[in-house]
């Protein structure tokens, strides 16, 4: 694994994206409370993060601490408007006991490893090439079109494409935020969050619906742009032009 790394960035991010989505689309079959799932979360997170360490590259992908410039990356208050975005609809938890409880441990994980995958792993590996927007554009779009995954356990086309939109949307805000802050605590966090509160929060009006998804399109595009222009991008995430 640590050759693969170091022979092609942008090859062990690829194959990191093709095991995940297999994985998933396979897994996911079982249903979202099902133990087994949940376990196997765990532990292709668990290998994500030893590839991590064996490589070396804590600090490259933005895990060794909280972003140093917090402030000006306004404390992150568009990640945790978003990250609640799941409590507006009401509480109805979409499984029983302890099923819930599994559910919620996978989501948690989900979010973990998808932005040490598409954040870290694929928007590093492009990042590396001197091109930050080929990067951002690239990991953000290909986090979104990875939910058409869904598809493959059952759910609704309509319903996919809604949320691959809105993953995409979601996807450059969490792109920007690691690229501007150098942190990709706060993505994991607010990702993980917007997860597991999706199985405890969940069956909003379709009103409802179309006021949250514009309020995360606009959030996406007032944030990035206020990052893009006023954040310095820091030494760890600074390519030649």
């Amino acid at each position: 694994m640590k050759k693969l790394y170091e022979k092609s960035e942008i090859t062990f991010a690829i194959m990191w994206i093709i095991i995940y989505t297999v994985c998933m689309g396979n897994l996911r079959r079982l249903g979202d409370d099902s133990p087994v799932l949940m376990i196997s979360l765990i532990v292709v997170s668990a290998l994500i993060f030893l590839c991590v360490r064996i490589t070396g590259t804590m600090e490259y992908y933005g895990l060794t601490g909280w972003a140093k410039n917090s402030r000006a990356m306004l404390w992150f208050i568009p990640l945790w408007i978003i990250s609640s975005i799941n409590i507006w609809g009401g509480f109805s938890p979409d499984y029983p006991m302890p099923g819930l409880l599994y559910a919620a441990v996978m989501m948690a994980f989900v979010g973990f490893a998808e932005e040490l995958i598409f954040r870290g792993f694929l928007f590093k590996a492009i990042l590396k090439d001197g091109n930050a927007r080929t990067a951002i554009i690239i990991a953000s779009v290909t986090f979104g079109l990875g939910h058409i995954s869904n598809l493959l356990n059952g759910q609704d086309l309509v319903e996919t494409l809604v949320q691959m939109v809105f993953a995409v949307a979601v996807g450059f805000i969490f792109t920007m935020t690691f690229y501007k802050g150098g942190s990709l605590w706060p993505c994991i966090l607010a990702h993980s969050v917007i997860d597991v509160t999706s199985v405890f929060f969940s069956g909003s009006s379709v009103v409802l619906n179309w006021i949250i998804h514009i309020i995360v399109f606009v959030l996406s595009i007032s944030y990035c742009l206020y990052l893009a222009k006023r954040v310095e991008t820091p030494a760890i995430n600074r390519v030649e032009a």
